[in-house]
């Protein structure tokens, strides 16, 4: 009956759910036409991902009509999955990200399902490949797109590109947000201010800033055209087939894929659509309860917070003396489970993470979790740091010591692997792929350890930068460098060691803050090695954490490790004739103006924090020293042909590396 692919794709189509995609590889559509449960009838059956989760469908084949086959027996199920699987592995060919610490950052390629480099480590960054058999990489600060032969489909030109989804992807640049296709083709009109998300059922949210800064929502369509004006004050995403709209007049609206209004709603707060229900307000400053679709009250305003329905099932919150306790609910408003914990987390598959303060004086340090069904009834103690949501019954967990799956009733599965660390595992085509303590590995299906990322960095054939792992406890992690190849190595791998962060911890307290540390070797050259350290240390409870960067300027020959007054005459005036130039800089550039603190800039210090680069001598400041945080660590750079007249071309410093 079916000659070709396509010829299956053209019948199947309209049976889909609106904004449903069929899974492809290689271009053709993961689709079969057989008898599988014979009875002398053929079906199609295949995959389909709606808002990326996968399902299979089988229509049974009546006389040319198509029905659902539902419910699918259990062994018809089976056969189609084992089928299907068949067919997509015969035209698969895998490829998984791996990353290589090289001098200059981080590099980034692909291996195969064996282990085996296919697309050598050129990237910056690199992200899995999707379904569409693409993938998103950086070079130079800007993202491209790849396919699995390694050939640029968009070439890195954009500052962002998001994950495609129904074959769309947001990307962003400095005119604004844009929407492409699988080609790389750019399908909208214009740049917008914002792209919010990804494409749900067909749609995503665009936005303008009109001129009194006001933000104003509409959708765009998968042609990138705007088929709901751009005039609302709030927009949700589109949940079979409906959203919530919020009006400049301030009505909240239930409207469909075409922009018709379903409903409106005289509350001064609605929520998200979901299965039929809405989180609502009666008055500003109220309680939430919820409505149904004609805007009838079904469950009282009672919560201080109302997430949406999902599987029959709402995580709200009850509050006491500002202190909110959540709980979850069912479709009448009954408590399946009561509101006595300081999170609760929806992990798919009929699944929540329920989490309880380590320190109740501490909210905020962070909370320990239990796993609880939709029942209300509670299968582990609690006992995870990390629970990941659930896929095809199982889910990556992380307890203090190690990373695991469990199944739905909280049990490890012995068969998959467990990691020293704390992270999360996730099944990746054929692979189990884990970030474990900020470090990527590969796992085939029966456990066995397929790759991790090298320790080792080999600069020459005598020397090298060996990383060692430092983690006395569950809240502080330093990869620190060791160097070998040196005749006495021990003072240098010391004061590498203390500049990384490596000092006594208590292993079972319960730390202030969380620390983590790693490194790069960003310069190589002659005999000069430079190492920089790089931190984050985030105090429980605060807004943010404060980075820490310091650079350890080695000379590999000596042992010898330079100030910034090593590089430059004895008696001259560096600090004075620096701080002279980067206050010209400062002056002379309109860039700095938009996020140096006024008046804020006094010179530089004799021990002032410095790396050298191919470019030069760069001098840096701390963050809050002479800009906002968010500006970072401002760096300027002088290069060396005009510091001519006060660097010591006859110093040990200038010769490593000259």
């Amino acid at each position: 009956m079916f000659g070709t692919n396509r010829e299956l794709i053209n019948w199947i189509i309209p049976y889909l759910p609106i904004g449903a995609e069929l899974e492809y590889r290689d271009k053709q559509a993961i689709l079969q036409y057989m008898d599988i449960d014979r009875d002398g009838l053929p079906e199609i059956f295949g995959v389909y991902r709606l808002n990326r989760k996968p399902y299979l469908f089988v229509l049974k084949n009546y006389n040319g009509h198509f029905i659902y086959y539902y419910p699918i027996p259990p062994e018809v199920e089976k056969k189609a999955v084992q089928v299907l699987y068949d067919f997509r592995e015969t035209r698969a060919v895998y490829l998984f990200p791996v990353v290589r610490k090289e001098i200059g950052g981080n590099k980034w390629g692909y291996m195969d399902a064996k282990g085996k480099m296919v697309l050598p480590e050129n990237f910056d960054r690199a992200e899995d490949f999707q379904e569409n058999d693409l993938a998103i990489v950086g070079l130079m600060d800007k993202s491209g797109v790849i396919n699995d032969k390694g050939y640029f489909i968009v070439k890195p030109k954009y500052d962002t590109i998001d994950p495609f989804s129904e074959g769309r992807a947001v990307v962003n640049d400095l005119r604004g947000f844009k929407v492409i296709d699988e080609s790389g083709k750019e399908i909208t009109e214009k740049a917008y201010s914002i792209i919010v998300g990804e494409y749900k059922e067909g749609r995503v949210r665009a936005v303008e800033i009109d001129e009194h800064g006001q933000y104003l929502y509409g959708y765009l369509n998968k042609r990138g055209k705007e088929v709901i004006p751009i005039i609302y004050e709030i927009a949700s995403d589109f949940v079979q087939g409906k959203a919530i709209v919020k009006t400049k007049e301030g009505r909240f609206q239930l409207i469909n894929l075409t922009g018709t209004f379903i409903q409106t709603y005289h509350f001064p707060y609605v929520g998200n659509y979901g299965e039929g229900l809405l989180a609502v307000k009666k008055v500003n400053e109220g309680k939430i309860g919820y409505i149904d679709e004609q805007g009838k009250i079904v469950i009282e305003p009672q919560f201080s917070n109302g997430e949406t329905f999902l599987d029959g099932r709402a995580i709200v919150s009850l509050s006491e003396n500002n202190n909110d306790r959540y709980g979850v609910i069912d479709r009448t408003g009954h408590f399946v489970i009561k509101a006595n914990y300081n999170q609760i987390l929806y992990l798919d598959e009929g699944r929540f993470a329920i989490g309880k303060e380590l320190d109740p004086k501490q909210p905020c340090i962070r909370s320990i979790y239990a796993l609880a069904d939709s029942g209300g009834q509670i299968l582990t103690g609690f006992i995870f740091t990390v629970i990941n949501k659930f896929q095809d019954g199982l889910a990556s967990v992380s307890d203090d010591q190690h990373t695991y799956f469990i199944d739905k009733h909280g049990k490890r599965n012995e068969h998959l692997p467990m990691v020293s660390g704390s992270g999360s595992l996730s099944f990746e085509k054929t692979l189990i792929k884990g970030h474990i303590d900020d470090r990527l590995l590969y796992f085939n299906r029966t456990g066995e350890l397929l790759w991790k990322q090298a320790r080792i960095l080999p600069l020459n054939n005598q020397y090298s930068v060996v990383e060692h792992k430092y983690k006395p406890n569950k809240d502080y992690l330093v990869y620190y460098p060791q160097i070998n190849g040196m005749e006495n190595p021990e003072r240098v791998n010391r004061a590498l060691k203390e500049l990384a962060g490596v000092k006594p911890v208590p292993a079972h307290t319960q730390l202030v803050s969380n620390y983590t540390g790693d490194y790069e070797i960003p310069f190589y050259q002659k005999n000069l090695l430079v190492i920089k350290m790089a931190g984050y240390d985030y105090p429980f409870c605060a807004a943010h954490g404060m980075p820490v960067e310091r650079y350890a300027h080695i000379n590999l020959e000596t042992g010898s490790m330079y100030q910034l007054k090593d590089l430059f005459k004895s008696g001259s005036s560096y600090v004075k004739i620096i701080s002279d130039r980067i206050g010209a800089q400062i002056k002379n550039s309109e860039k700095y103006a938009s996020y140096l603190f006024p008046d804020e800039y006094h010179g530089i210090k004799v021990d002032q924090p410095y790396f050298i680069s191919e470019a030069g001598l760069n001098i840096y400041f701390h963050p809050y020293e002479i800009a906002a945080f968010a500006a970072g660590f401002p760096t300027f750079t002088l290069p060396f042909d005009d510091l001519t007249d006060i660097i010591n071309t006859n110093s040990e410093f200038w010769k490593s590396f000259h």
